[in-house]
């Protein structure tokens, strides 16, 4: 009896869980590669067609010199915001390249911790040498399957939310470049407002899916977005990764408005607060004393905003606020 062949028979879903997020992992780093090699080409493109554009005015006074100028700066604005798009783009691959390595290592273990135990109990089976004992043996590697499956479906199911996800950021990104003012042909330049704008929307879309999520068990501070402790700004900077910020988890508010100090995006000056952005609240960064909380801003309206704010109440939580000092020391863009 080929004890290895049955068990893989029992872990066929599993094993076509774990061939597929392969196949994809492959796919993924491909895309990525082929993007960056985009990206870098048309910086070149930009800096080459800049540098031919300069040297040509330089040596031109004529009536048509102003001509071509305004259409060569469009040329390099287009290549630019290309090269941004395709950048960003990126990006955003390589997050699905990471989720999908991280699902294929887990679905592979998965598989190969059953292979193992099942081809044990099977050949204890076989070793006995009576028919109840090898009947009981594959029983037995039949019922351990399910917990097994469970974990590379589970792996499949987190994988495809990342892939649903990305795609989203991807279609934003292809509208961006289309009406960004450049490809439109309207003559507005505005390619990282336009950015700017997609990215907030994306922030406060992951946000609003959010809503509801309870730390388990209720005052544990256990919770899906950072490490256990106190988790409104690891839920902050966790979805502002969703919109392809580069920023690491960062579970104490100060240091997400020290990231906005070293990046030039923190303000203290509250009329420069925007959709997407994070306030902080409390006087100022030092301690957990004084940066008591954050939230995502999803609207501001008059005098007041209103936030999405993790462990607002032990969960995920929309709330309003009077915009003021009083309240807030200052705020960060993404």
């Amino acid at each position: 009896m080929d004890t290895r062949a049955m068990a893989r028979h029992f872990a066929e879903s599993m094993i076509g869980h774990r061939n597929s997020l392969a196949g994809k992992a492959e796919d993924a780093v491909k895309v990525q590669y082929a993007l960056h090699r985009t990206a870098s080409g048309l910086t070149d493109q930009h800096e080459d067609q800049r540098k031919a554009a300069g040297t040509v005015l330089e040596h031109w006074k004529g009536d048509n010199s102003a001509g071509f100028e305004k259409r060569s700066g469009r040329l390099g604005r287009q290549l630019r915001v290309t090269a941004d798009a395709a950048r960003d783009a990126e990006k955003i691959v390589a997050g699905v390249s990471s989720a999908l390595t991280t699902g294929h290592a887990r679905a592979r273990q998965a598989v190969e911790e059953y292979l193992a135990q099942a081809v044990r109990l099977l050949d204890a089976g076989v070793a006995v040498g009576t028919r109840a004992a090898l009947l009981k043996a594959v029983a037995s590697a039949a019922d351990l399957e399910p917990q097994y499956t469970k974990e590379t479906t589970a792996a499949v199911r987190h994988v495809r939310g990342e892939l649903e996800d990305a795609a989203r950021k991807l279609r934003a990104l292809e509208k961006e470049v289309e009406h960004d003012g450049v490809a439109d042909g309207r003559g507005r330049t505005r390619p990282s407002g336009a950015r700017d704008r997609g990215r907030s929307r994306t922030i406060i879309s992951a946000a609003r899916r959010e809503l509801g999520t309870r730390e388990s068990p209720p005052g544990s501070n256990r919770n899906p977005y950072g490490p256990t402790a106190a988790w409104c700004s690891s839920f902050a900077t966790a979805m502002w990764r969703k919109a392809g910020v580069d920023i690491p988890i960062l579970p104490f508010t100060g240091d997400v408005f020290r990231w906005g100090q070293r990046h030039g995006k923190a303000y203290t000056n509250l009329n420069a607060v925007r959709p997407g952005d994070v306030l902080l609240f409390g006087s100022g960064p030092g301690s957990p004393a004084t940066s008591t909380h954050i939230g995502i801003v999803e609207k501001v309206s008059g005098g007041t905003v209103t936030l999405i704010e993790g462990n607002s109440g032990d969960s995920v939580r929309r709330n309003t606020h009077r915009l003021g000092s009083a309240t807030f020391y200052g705020g960060v863009h993404p």
